[in-house]
């Protein structure tokens, strides 16, 4: 019985440590987000260069990337200590999607990423369905 109360000990004291380090970095992230703001609001309303329509494209992605982990730290804590796949999925799109604005001189690679993202989404369908959605 003594091994079972120090296990459960042990364990909640893991998952205390775990909080606090995601609530410090959501508030890192929080951090970022107000600076890609900041950003995004220089590239509309201060840049007038042809490659601004592009660091533009690129903030919004890397501003949603950075929504989302926040979404997820959000969602760890409201459905009770639990990650859901949704989430990991949703980042992973996400962050592809910016892999193929960045980098698309590469035909090939673009379609790689693309095929990923295809991937992905039928990844999602199937997290989704109702023999595997857990919420």
């Amino acid at each position: 019985m003594a091994k079972t109360s120090r296990s459960v000990m042990i364990a909640k004291g893991l998952q205390r440590v775990l909080n606090v380090g995601l609530l410090l970095l959501a508030a890192i992230l929080i951090v970022f987000l107000v600076k890609e703001t900041i950003h995004l609001a220089k590239v509309l309303f201060v840049n007038n260069e042809e490659s601004t329509s592009y660091l533009l494209i690129e903030g919004i992605v890397i501003y949603f990337l950075y929504f989302e982990f926040i979404a997820l730290i959000v969602k760890y804590f409201e459905s009770g200590y639990h990650f859901p796949l949704r989430y990991f999925i949703y980042i992973g799109i996400t962050a592809i999607i910016r892999l193929i604005i960045v980098d698309h001189e590469n035909p090939i690679d673009t379609l790689i990423y693309s095929a990923a993202i295809l991937l992905l989404v039928v990844t999602l369908y199937l997290a989704n369905t109702d023999r595997l959605k857990r919420e």
